[in-house]
């Protein structure tokens, strides 16, 4: 074979290397990339789908950054607030040589469905004003055979007086049969009656009120009776909270554990092992009413000596009945027999204890371990649903963010706010795909460090 011959086959095979690699990554990637354009659409279940929208043009980032800061000062969020006034044009080709009689309404609409239909608002109709149409430019012009002209309208709404704060201003525009819209200063969030009404949720959205329309929603809208507070924000946090308490319980009593099988002599230690590996095998679903009981009754009633009668709807009885993981113990063991004993035997020479061997020498020798151990616990602990759903049933600012995605389901499911609901679920995937991407090196060591033995 010659030279060229045989470079030409290696490039071959690298070609198909990297294109194996290349159809995997869109594989895998493209449907987490669809997910997110499709939580960025007003309406994510239209089709065909396509990836020009108005959320993704530079032109309606600019457009809905000055119109919120405009409305209320705030170029981000939006909103209308008292003595402003916003300034929208809209265009429309008519082929007649009179203008085309627009009607421009700001209707009583409410913010949202599902939660948001619960709370009362502030109308923005009951206190802003619509001036206009108002013409301001007429062009001829032909659109494919037709031809006619370009007319230019503008409207502006303004806030007179003093009243509260408007989070949204929504507008309608209806055109006469023949009309054909071309373009406005911010683009419509939708076309009904067949086109003839330019429909806007919110003319002052800013940013962020914009292009993260639903995700934005989802922390306004779903708000406590109570309270008012943002239930989507309580969730976001109690998950936090309880991914943080698990990894650090986790990392504590794994390392112990983990330790102690691997490295002391006790009686016993084998069969102990052995039940662990065991454990691991048995499904969730097997032991969860027992659990469950043990829990209602507070542990056997030992809750009730601190004047606790059940540990039911609290997160103590989430904690303590998930302190430790087998499958985290099972790793930090064999990470700790791949340590050379010398180490630690030198340690014990210089006279130091177990626990000082174990926290001195040992763990900073094992952070790839417990970095792995610290990310397979946060994402089982952040993505966990169906314990939670056990424990956990009111009042509904306990709930983690997992069962919030599922009073989402219920609330907006019903009405078909599907976009709302997949902003939801997509939020609740960046936490742990941030953590894996910073400590995925880690994540690696650890896991595979285990099998290998010198």
């Amino acid at each position: 074979m010659s030279p060229r011959e045989a470079a030409r086959r290696r490039w071959a095979r690298v070609a198909w290397v990297y294109g194996l690699l290349l159809a995997f990554g869109v594989f895998f990637v493209g449907p987490f990339l669809m997910g997110f354009l499709a939580s960025l659409k007003p309406n994510p279940l239209e089709w065909p789908f396509t990836l020009r929208f108005a959320q993704v043009s530079p032109k309606n980032w600019a457009a809905a950054w000055r119109l919120g800061r405009a409305g209320s000062g705030d170029p981000w969020l939006g909103g209308m607030r008292p003595g402003r006034e916003v300034v929208l044009e809209v265009a429309y080709f008519w082929p007649e040589d009179t203008p085309p009689p627009l009607e421009a309404t700001v209707p009583r609409r409410r913010p949202g469905a599902g939660m948001g239909a619960v709370f009362e608002t502030p109308y923005a109709a009951d206190h802003v004003r619509l001036l206009g149409p108002e013409l301001v430019e007429k062009a001829p012009a032909r659109l494919g055979e037709g031809e006619g002209y370009v007319y230019r309208f503008r409207l502006r709404v303004d806030y007179p007086g003093e009243g509260p704060f408007l989070e949204r201003v929504p507008l309608d525009i209806q055109a006469p049969r023949g009309a054909l819209y071309l373009g406005a200063t911010l683009d419509p969030t939708r076309f009904e009656r067949r086109g003839r009404v330019a429909s806007w949720d919110n003319v002052v959205p800013g940013l962020l009120g914009y292009v993260f329309h639903n995700y934005v929603r989802a922390f306004r809208e779903a708000r406590s009776l109570e309270t008012g507070e943002s239930l989507f924000l309580r969730w976001t946090l109690n998950s936090f909270l309880l991914a943080a308490v698990k990894v650090a319980t986790t990392l504590v009593f794994a390392s112990m554990a983990g330790y102690a099988l691997a490295r002391l002599r006790f009686p016993g230690r084998q069969a102990l092992f052995l039940f662990m590996l065991f454990s691991m095998m048995v499904p969730g679903q097997v032991t969860f009413i027992s659990n469950y009981l043990v829990l209602r009754d507070g542990i056997f009633g030992l809750s009730k000596l601190f004047g606790v009668e059940t540990l039911l709807n609290t997160y103590t009885g989430l904690i303590l009945s998930g302190l430790v993981g087998a499958g985290a113990v099972f790793i930090m063991k064999q990470f700790f027999e791949s340590i050379p004993r010398e180490v630690e035997e030198a340690a014990l020479i210089d006279g130091a204890t177990p626990w000082q061997t174990l926290f001195r020498i040992v763990l900073p020798m094992s952070t790839p371990a417990l970095g792995a151990v610290a990310i397979l616990t946060f994402q089982g602990t952040w993505n966990e649903f169906f314990w939670p759903f056990v424990v956990l049933t009111s009042p509904r600012e306990i709930y983690t963010l997992p069962l919030g995605l599922l009073s989402f389901r219920n609330a907006y499911g019903q009405v078909g706010d599907w976009g709302l609901i997949l902003a939801g679920g997509f939020f609740s995937m960046v936490p742990v795909l941030i953590l894996f991407a910073v400590f995925q090196r880690y994540f690696v060591e650890g896991v595979s460090v285990g099998a290998l033995k010198e």
